[in-house]
């Protein structure tokens, strides 16, 4: 425990959970909307949902949203557009959503 008049210090923990939340793409802006639009194949958006649009990565993710928003449809597997089959995979180009960012601190 500090005193009155003392200032508290940050621990090593805090000051690295900062620098993790500042360059760690968490899914939000240019990069973030890339990777759930799905129109790169790195991106996470693979499934789209015939009905409402909504896009999934994976096929039980889909179906878990088919029965929460759709009940009264029957879910029906080969009705879902993969967004990944007619793209080819740029290997130049980052792949959007992941982790980690370009911007590096020194300490």
């Amino acid at each position: 425990m500090t005193g009155k008049a003392k200032p508290k210090k940050h621990t090593a923990k805090e000051i690295a959970a900062k620098v993790d939340a500042a360059t760690t793409n968490r899914g939000g802006g240019k990069a973030g909307q890339a990777d759930r639009s799905g129109l790169d194949k790195g991106g996470h958006a693979k499934f789209e949902c015939p009905h409402c649009k909504t896009t999934a990565p994976d096929i039980k993710s889909m179906q878990i949203h088919h029965d929460a928003k759709h009940p009264k449809i029957p879910f029906e597997e080969d009705k879902l557009v993969n967004l990944h089959a007619g793209h080819s995979l740029d290997p130049v180009k980052p792949k959007p959503g992941v982790r980690g960012s370009f911007k590096k601190c020194g300490a």
